[in-house]
C-alpha cells in the first residue's frame, strides 16, 4: 500500500502529517540537547565535589596519605572523577552523533519536503488551467451554436416572406451559412480541448501526483527509521560507558575493601614512636637529712651551696613528661632533633636516596665512558674531548655522593644504637607495660591510645656528667612528617594504551606499573614501567594501589 494509490485524494492530510514528522523530529533533538547539557552540568559538578575533596597536599608531604582509610577515600575520589568524565563522554556523544546529525538531517528533509510540495503545486495548478481552456472552448462552443441556430432561423422567416427581397434572403443563408460554420469550428477546438484536459487529468490523478505522494512517502519513512536509529543512539550512547562505569564502581568497591584498620594502627605507631625509653621511677629523697642525701638521677637535683632546692621550682620537672605542649626546634642535617624512632627512619631514607643518586651517577659515568670509546673509534660520531666535563662533573657527584653516604651510614649507626638502648633500659625498667586508662571516653580513644603508645615508648634519657639536669625527653616539632620514599606504589594496567603524544607512555593491558606520582585531578597518572621509562597515562586505566 502506497500514499499515491490509497491517499491520491488527501494532499492537505499528508502536508499536515509530514510537517508533523518534522516537527517530532525537531523536538527529539531539543530534547537530547537539553539532555546533553543534563549530563555536562552533572559531570562538572562531580568534578568540583571531587576537587573539593582531594587532599590539598601532595602524597609524599601528607601523613594521612599512609592511611589506609585515606587512600581508600582518594582512590574512591578518582573513580568518581572517572565516572564523572563518562558522563561528560555520553554528553559529548549524544551532542555530535544525535543533535548535530539529527539537526542536519531535519533542515534536508524540510528542503525535501518543501521541492516535493512545490512539484505537486505546479502540477496542480497546470491541471488547473487546462480546465479553464476547457470551459472557455466549452462556452465559445455554445455560444456559436446558439448565433448559429438563430441565424438558421432569420434566413428561414425570411425565405418565407413573400415582402422580402431576394438580396436579403441571400443574405441571411450566407449569415446562417457562416454561423454554423464558426460552430462547427468551435465544436472540434472543444472536442480537442476537452481531450487533451481528460488526457491531462488522468495523468495528473494516475501518475503525476501519485509518484509525488509516493516520494513524500519515502522522505517520511526515512525520516521515521532515521529518527528511530536517533532513539537508539540515546541507549548506544549509554551502554559505550556502561564497562568503565562498571571498572569505576568496582574499583570502588575495591577501596572499599581496602580498609585496613588493624594496619592504619601500626601506621600511626610507625609514624609517630619516638623511640624513647619510658621514664624511670622517681626516687624518694629524705629531705629530713640533707646532709647524708645523695642526688639521683631522676631527683630535681641539688645546688651546689648544699641548699636544698623546692620541688615546685624544679624546671626539669615540666620537661620530664611527654604530654606537655612542645617547643618549635631547630631542624639539624642529622635529624637528632626528633626523636630517636623517627630519626632512624629519616636517615634510613636519606640514605637509600642517595645510594640510588649514587647508582644512577655510577651508571651515567659508565656510560659516558662508553660513549668516549666508541668517539675514540669513530671519531666522525663526535669529539671524544666533548665529553670530558660531563665525566669530570659525574665523577666529582660519585665523590660527593659517597662522603654523604659515609655520613649518613654512621648516624644511622648512632640513631640504632640509640634506639637499641632505649628499649633494653625500657625493659630493664618495666616488667610489663602499663594498662591503658579505663575510663577513658569513646570519642577520644584514638588520643588516648597515642598517648598511652608515646607513654610506653618513653624513657628517661641517660644523663650525662656535664648536665644532670638536662631533660630525659627531646623536643620535636609536632608538624614533622615523614616523606614518602618513590615509588608511591603499584598499579595494573586494565586496558592497553598506546602513549604517542609527548610526555606519555604506552603500556599493555594486565602490565604491572610502579606509581610515581598521583593523579593532580587533570585525568593523568606518571607511572614507570618495570623495563626503564617513565611517563603519563590516562588514571582510568589503571587500577591502583598505594604503598
Amino acid at each position: 500500500m502506497d500514499w499515491g494509490t490509497e491517499l491520491w485524494d488527501q494532499l492537505e492530510v499528508l502536508e499536515r502529517h509530514t510537517q508533523w514528522g518534522l516537527d517530532l523530529l525537531d523536538r527529539y533533538v531539543k530534547f537530547v540537547k537539553e539532555r546533553t547539557e543534563v549530563e555536562q552540568a552533572y559531570a562538572k559538578q562531580l568534578r568540583s565535589l571531587v576537587k573539593k575533596y582531594l587532599p590539598k597536599r601532595p602524597a609524599k608531604d601528607d601523613p594521612e596519605s599512609k592511611f589506609s582509610q585515606q587512600q581508600s577515600f582518594v582512590q574512591i575520589l578518582q573513580e568518581v572523577n572517572d565516572f564523572a568524565g563518562q558522563r561528560e563522554l555520553v554528553a559529548e556523544n549524544l551532542s555530535v552523533r544525535v543533535c548535530l546529525e539529527l539537526a542536519k538531517y531535519s533542515q534536508e528533509m524540510k528542503q525535501e519536503r518543501k521541492m516535493h510540495f512545490q512539484e505537486g503545486r505546479r502540477a496542480q495548478q497546470q491541471l488547473e488551467s487546462g480546465f479553464k481552456q476547457l470551459e472557455n472552448s466549452k462556452r465559445k462552443f455554445e455560444r456559436d451554436c446558439r448565433e448559429a441556430e438563430k441565424a438558421a432561423q432569420t434566413a428561414e422567416r425570411l425565405d418565407q416572406d413573400i415582402n422580402a427581397t431576394k438580396a436579403d434572403v441571400e443574405k441571411a443563408k450566407q449569415q446562417a451559412h457562416l454561423r454554423s460554420h464558426m460552430a462547427e469550428e468551435s465544436k472540434n477546438e472543444y472536442a480537442a480541448q476537452l481531450q487533451r484536459f481528460n488526457r491531462d487529468q488522468s495523468h495528473f490523478y494516475f501518475s503525476q501526483m501519485p509518484q509525488i505522494f509516493d516520494k513524500l512517502q519515502d522522505m517520511d519513512e526515512r525520516r521515521a527509521t532515521h529518527l528511530g536509529a536517533g532513539y537508539g543512539l540515546l541507549s548506544e550512547a549509554e551502554l559505550q560507558v556502561v564497562p568503565i562505569i562498571a571498572k569505576c564502581l568496582e574499583g570502588m568497591k575495591v577501596a572499599a575493601d581496602a580498609v585496613d584498620a588493624k594496619n592504619d594502627s601500626q601506621v600511626l605507631i610507625e609514624l609517630h614512636k619516638s623511640g624513647f625509653a619510658r621514664p624511670g621511677d622517681v626516687e624518694f629523697e629524705d629531705f629530713s637529712q640533707p646532709m647524708n642525701r645523695a642526688p639521683s638521677d631522676s631527683s630535681l637535683g641539688t645546688p651546689s651551696d648544699g641548699r636544698p632546692e623546692l620541688r615546685g621550682s624544679g624546671r626539669s620537672r615540666a620537661k620530664r613528661w611527654p604530654f606537655g605542649k612542645k617547643n618549635k626546634t631547630v631542624v639539624t642535617e642529622d635529624f637528632s632533633h626528633l626523636p630517636p624512632e623517627q630519626q632512624r627512619k629519616r636517615l634510613q631514607q636519606q640514605l637509600e636516596e642517595r645510594n640510588r643518586e649514587l647508582q644512577k651517577e655510577v651508571d651515567q659515568r659508565e656510560a659516558l665512558k662508553k660513549m668516549k670509546d666508541v668517539y675514540e673509534k669513530t671519531p666522525q660520531m663526535g669529539d671524544p674531548a666533548s665529553l670530558e666535563p660531563r665525566i669530570t662533573e659525574t665523577l666529582n657527584n660519585i665523590e660527593r655522593l659517597k662522603l654523604e653516604v659515609q655520613k649518613y651510614e654512621a648516624w644511622l649507626a648512632e640513631a640504632e644504637s640509640r634506639v637499641l638502648s632505649n628499649r633494653g633500659d625500657s625493659l630493664g625498667r618495666h616488667t610489663r607495660p602499663p594498662d591503658p586508662p579505663a575510663s577513658a571516653p569513646p570519642d577520644s580513644s584514638s588520643s588516648n591510645n597515642s598517648g598511652s603508645q608515646d607513654n610506653k615508648e618513653s624513657s628517661e634519657e641517660p644523663l650525662s656528667e656535664e648536665g644532670q639536669d638536662a631533660p630525659i625527653y627531646t623536643e620535636f616539632d609536632e608538624d614533622f612528617e615523614e616523606e614518602l620514599v618513590s615509588p608511591i606504589g603499584h598499579c595494573v594496567a586494565i586496558y592497553h594504551f598506546e602513549g604517542s603524544s609527548e610526555g606519555t607512555i604506552s603500556m599493555a593491558e594486565g602490565e604491572d606499573l610502579s606509581l610515581m606520582e598521583e593523579d593532580k585531578g587533570d585525568g593523568w597518572t606518571r607511572v614507570r614501567r618495570k623495563q626503564g621509562g617513565e611517563g603519563y597515562v590516562p588514571t582510568s586505566y589503571l587500577r591502583v594501589t598505594l604503598n
